[in-house]
């Protein structure tokens, strides 16, 4: 009865099952280990973070540029608060406020993203206290340039003057007329009376929507190898049914079973209708 296995049409059909469940469970194991190495590195993220701040303090120029070593790392520098900028729409313990950006000129004639804390409500520069005037020493968590869109960083246009949606170099630079450090800092203490703003995970280093991409893929691949082991024995149980009910005479008048065994359907003649 299972002589219909050796045809040319199930050899194709045994050969694709026989490379395609391989194949699956290959990718899904690939896509599982990726999602495991993405947790691992949010593991060490949150312990760099935790460790960073217990170490002593190093200049900012020995730590740039900013990287998954560098990142949260404890920096001090030098220099005298310019512009200060307002960033909307960042949640602190589920409410939502604004980030008080001031940037701090140094000798090197660049200025570094200083955020000075956190306050709730909307961005509105008259609750922002003014930063403090002379040369000052700031220390804080290095942080990597934000990318619009990323991370919960907003990506949306046309905000008043005086604000930002993300605070990066490439953004800052447009609002004021000197070169911006391509990093930004956040106090350990806020400034002012000012919530600090809490470090944040390196990006592509957490469990951010990539991550969670990577899982979503594992569960697809081996899906798809239930469902070519499914579709397998329902062909072959449609194959022997089919061949099951011609020897039985149960199938239509225009079904017959060929010599190998497969069931198939023949033609009737037109005067036979």
């Amino acid at each position: 009865m299972y002589r219909f296995l050796l045809t040319p049409r199930w050899w194709g059909i045994n050969v694709f099952v026989v490379l395609a469940i391989p194949f699956c469970v290959f990718m899904g194991s690939w896509q599982l280990g990726r999602f495991e190495d993405r947790v691992d590195d949010h593991r060490a993220a949150d312990t760099q973070a935790a460790t960073a701040r217990e170490e002593a303090a190093r200049p900012l120029a020995e730590l740039l540029p900013v990287d998954q070593e560098t990142v949260n790392r404890q920096a001090t520098v030098t220099g005298r608060y310019d512009k200060q900028l307002l960033v909307p729409d960042r949640d602190l313990d589920e409410r939502r406020g604004f980030y008080v950006l001031t940037l701090l000129r140094t000798d090197s004639g660049e200025a570094l993203p200083v955020v000075r804390g956190w306050l709730p409500g909307d961005a509105d520069p008259a609750k922002a206290p003014a930063p403090p005037s002379g040369e000052v020493t700031v220390t804080g968590a290095l942080q990597a340039t934000e990318t619009p869109g990323e991370n919960g960083v907003s990506a949306r246009g046309g905000l008043p003057a005086g604000q930002t949606a993300a605070i990066s170099a490439a953004s800052l630079v447009n609002l004021v007329p000197y070169d911006v450090y391509d990093a930004w800092l956040t106090l350990n203490h806020g400034d002012s009376g000012m919530r600090a703003v809490p470090v944040s995970a390196a990006q592509n280093s957490g469990l951010d929507m990539k991550a969670f991409q990577n899982l979503g893929y594992t569960a697809e691949w081996f899906a798809f190898v239930g469902f070519v082991v499914f579709m397998w024995f329902r062909l072959l149980r449609r194959e022997v049914e089919l061949i099951r009910d011609a020897e039985l005479g149960l199938a239509p008048a225009e079904d017959g079973v060929t010599e190998d065994g497969t069931a198939e359907r023949q033609g009737r003649s037109p005067s036979a209708v």
